[in-house]
């Protein structure tokens, strides 16, 4: 059971939580805020002023007052009607990090709801009762409403749940686990709705995956280098500190670890012909280095968000309720543009390298498409021309989402983030880049193998002995599909990481 303490809680708690699908609860000392919002909340709703979303209508219809008792009605209306979503279902570990995101969000005690709410979600979250949250239908302002309404359907009764396997009614999937709906109070379905929890959940997974992808790239990076006999004077850690860049100075001395007592690399520092290594050996640090320095600045502006009250109106510390903007997910969708940057480029340099390998005019003897016996066997062609698709795709992808936008709900929300799918796109992106970079590990593993009896540093062999756990060395062509996909895992597993020893800050 993870606590989570809003304000505090940090990217790893975070990606344990989504990793583990962990149960989940806020701290105890959140209580006392929570109630307190919800008992100003309960008053406004009784009163003659008009708060927006308490007593009135919502969006271009917050000038039409509701007596109090349509109160439940109203928040019920509110739900049922934003069930607008389409497409696919979040897979069940995206749509618990929604449910967490928006028990953070509510525990900063300025939503004013009472603290059943609080409770029904950690409940569905320790009994396993995950909404099931169609992916499209948010444009990321006034936060997600269409898909944050299917969750919030279920908490009502209404809607769908997986549960124990199974796509089960709303109200089916509460009563097998032994959990009862809830009565909307005012504004709660309000605060259910509003925020940027599914822009936010989908764009940290994103994060997660591409920091994954980003450290196995160092790790196949260092193979190619070894495999293609390049230099690592261009690791050397002067270059870097000259520069100042922080993840480039990281990224070459990571690269100098893994490569640290190659007999492949002492092999040719004399008598080399080649001058200079193409820029996809040679400016590893600078290119991986700048896409690390991306991803960080990403993950601190979603370890915000992911702390952040997202919803509207607010109770603040005097008591007031007001209206702002919160919901608007711009933060969100500039950070999930800048991880599809990263994750295209991580991709591009490393598809380069993969093409040297499989080319005998420029891998430095290696036979062509890195078969023992070329022409009667086609060996890694083809998995090149996989990855060289799939960088170009992700290069399309890449293109920013932050800076569209169309008015909607009758101009009243004239400008808009379009932050869900900015961040719904890394999920195909990263499977892409992770392929990319299994078949990098697969083709450096057999150019290694070429250069015995000369052996690889001792990070790279275990790396390799990883590699070949799960994928035999190329000899004769074979059915190759299943060996990608294996390689694959091992990227997105972190299995090739750990086996090389990397270890890289976050």
């Amino acid at each position: 059971m993870l606590t989570l303490t809003p304000g505090e809680t940090t990217l790893a708690q975070l990606e344990t939580l989504w990793r583990e699908e962990a149960p989940a609860r806020l701290a105890g000392t959140t209580g006392p805020a929570i109630a307190a919002s919800a008992a100003r909340i309960a008053a406004a709703a009784q009163g003659d002023q008009a708060v927006y979303g308490v007593n009135t209508g919502f969006g271009k219809l917050a000038s039409v007052r509701i007596p109090p008792e349509d109160t439940a009605t109203l928040q019920r209306n509110l739900i049922l009607s934003h069930c607008c979503g389409v497409g696919a279902p979040l897979d069940i570990a995206t749509a618990r990090l929604v449910m967490a995101l928006k028990l953070l969000s509510l525990g900063r005690g300025a939503s004013g709801v009472r603290p059943e709410i609080v409770a029904l979600i950690e409940a569905m979250l320790d009994k396993g009762v995950t909404p099931a949250i169609p992916e499209q239908g948010s444009v990321g302002a006034s936060g997600d409403l269409a898909p944050l309404a299917h969750m919030a359907a279920v908490m009502i009764g209404a809607g769908e749940a997986i549960f124990e396997g199974e796509t089960l009614p709303g109200a089916e999937a509460l009563a097998r686990a032994g959990l009862t709906p809830v009565t909307l109070g005012a504004k709660e379905g309000l605060a259910l709705i509003n925020g940027t929890q599914v822009s936010t959940a989908l764009a940290l997974t994103g994060w997660f995956r591409a920091m994954a992808c980003l450290r196995a790239a160092i790790v196949t990076g260092a193979m190619s280098t070894d495999a293609i006999m390049g230099s690592t004077a261009p690791t050397r850690a002067e270059i870097h500190t000259l520069r100042g860049h922080r993840g480039q100075i990281d990224v070459a001395a990571a690269m100098r670890g893994l490569l640290k007592g190659s007999e492949i690399r002492e092999s040719h520092r004399e008598d080399d012909a080649r001058v200079q290594d193409p820029y996809c050996i040679r400016c590893q640090p600078q290119v991986t280095g700048a896409a690390l320095d991306l991803l960080r600045f990403a993950g601190q502006t979603l370890e915000t968000e992911a702390n952040a009250v997202t919803d509207n109106p607010l109770v603040l510390s005097d008591g007031s309720i007001v209206s702002g903007g919160n919901f608007h997910a711009e933060p969100v969708a500039f950070a999930a543009d800048q991880i599809a940057l990263a994750v295209a480029e991580i991709g591009a340099i490393a598809q380069r390298r993969v093409a040297l390998m499989v080319d005998p005019a420029l891998s430095f003897g290696l036979p062509p498409f890195l078969t023992p016996e070329p022409g009667l066997n086609s060996g890694l062609m083809i998995a090149e021309v996989t990855t060289a698709a799939l960088m170009s795709e992700n290069k399309h992808l890449a293109a920013p989402c932050s800076v569209d936008s169309t008015p909607t709900s009758a101009n009243q929300e004239d400008h808009v983030s379009m932050a869900a799918h900015a961040a719904r796109r890394l999920g195909g992106m990263t499977r892409n880049l992770a392929v990319i970079l299994g078949v990098e590990a697969l083709c450096a593993g057999q150019g290694i193998e070429f250069r015995a009896p000369l052996a690889t540093s001792e990070p790279l062999k275990r790396a390799l002995e990883a590699i070949r756990a799960e994928v035999a060395a190329m000899g004769e062509d074979r059915y190759l599909a299943p060996d990608l996909a294996r390689a694959q895992a091992l990227i997105e597993t972190g299995s090739l990481v750990a086996a090389a020893g990397l270890e890289m800050p976050a």
